[in-house]
């Protein structure tokens, strides 16, 4: 079976005890939301502008080399940041910093204050997982898709 654009998998079928299976969702490209401030783009893989999803926002956030994000708090929301290339300096409270790369996972519990800095000389991406999900578009000044 194809999916067409934004289509979501309709799944009739019952499970062996009786229980329904709900619709998968399927996203290409064109589904994405590109969120971005100087120097950072963020795309909005799911989230409540293309998903039914209650529990997570994902996001593919990408960091050019000398651009942050600065210190804030989610007072509702646990993240998880995956490394997925370069590196550079995790802004935390108190002004502490942590040095993280590709291939490192960060965890911030809801309230927890967090940023980033990119010092190194190739973008930082990472993918963020965020529970319950936010709409993120308060934090950027651009907005396309």
């Amino acid at each position: 079976m194809s999916c067409t654009h934004r289509e979501s998998v309709q799944q009739t079928a019952l499970t062996a005890v009786g229980i329904a299976i709900k619709p998968m969702e399927f996203f290409n490209s064109s589904d994405f939301k590109n969120l971005s401030n100087p120097g950072v783009i963020s795309e909005q893989l799911l989230s409540p502008h293309n998903s039914a999803s209650v529990r997570m926002t994902i996001t593919r956030v990408t960091v050019e080399p000398g651009a942050s994000q600065p210190r804030h708090t989610h007072d509702t929301s646990e993240q998880v940041w995956i490394a997925m290339q370069g590196s550079g300096e995790l802004l935390l409270a108190n002004n502490d910093t942590k040095t993280i790369t590709a291939g490192q996972v960060a965890r911030f519990e809801e309230g927890d204050l967090h940023g980033f800095e990119n010092t190194g000389k190739e973008p930082f991406v990472y993918l963020s997982v965020t529970a319950p999900p936010i709409n993120f578009e308060y934090a950027y000044q651009s907005k396309s898709g």
